[in-house]
């Protein structure tokens, strides 16, 4: 069986960023499982593993246009302290929030100068590129529910939403 849309893949895989440094790995952990086509990895790496089968290995080089997009230009925002509602608030924290679509938006606090926190609302790897290590060790046709929720569902996993 061969990767392609709606299929259920099962992956170990090394990250890396240009440094060679390892950003993530599934090493001596569980491999990912993931539906494939329903935007649950970063599509560089999904287009690269279209195609491939179970016991395939591959490295893969992922611009940022391909993965989590270029870095936002001018820098980090300021937004009032008091839009995070009395909350203390420390540089390094991350938060999410709606942008204007309703979609969920990464906040990082980059630094907070008096009633003013500077946020990065950048994905942490914006602007990186990315290398994949990546074996294929399963692929699956994807249940009726995982197609239907859109991402895959473990062993006894009959969650709603």
């Amino acid at each position: 069986m061969t990767v392609t849309a709606n299929k259920v893949v099962t992956i170990h895989y090394t990250l890396r960023n240009d440094a060679g440094e390892v950003l993530d790995s599934s090493d001596g952990g569980d491999p990912l499982v993931y539906l494939h086509g329903a935007g649950n990895i970063v599509p560089g790496l999904e287009r690269q593993l279209e195609g491939r089968g179970k016991g395939d290995a591959i490295t893969a080089t992922v611009a940022p246009e391909d993965a989590y997009g270029p870095k936002s230009p001018g820098g980090p925002k300021a937004i009032p302290k008091s839009a995070f509602s009395g909350m203390e608030v420390a540089a390094g924290m991350t938060f999410v929030v709606e942008d204007e679509d309703g979609d969920p938006m990464p906040l990082r606090v980059v630094e907070v100068r008096g009633d003013t926190v500077m946020v990065d609302m950048d994905h942490p790897l914006a602007g990186e590129t990315l290398h994949f290590q990546v074996e294929i060790v399963d692929v699956r046709d994807a249940t009726a529910e995982e197609l239907l929720h859109g991402h895959v569902h473990g062993e006894g996993d009959h969650h709603h939403h």
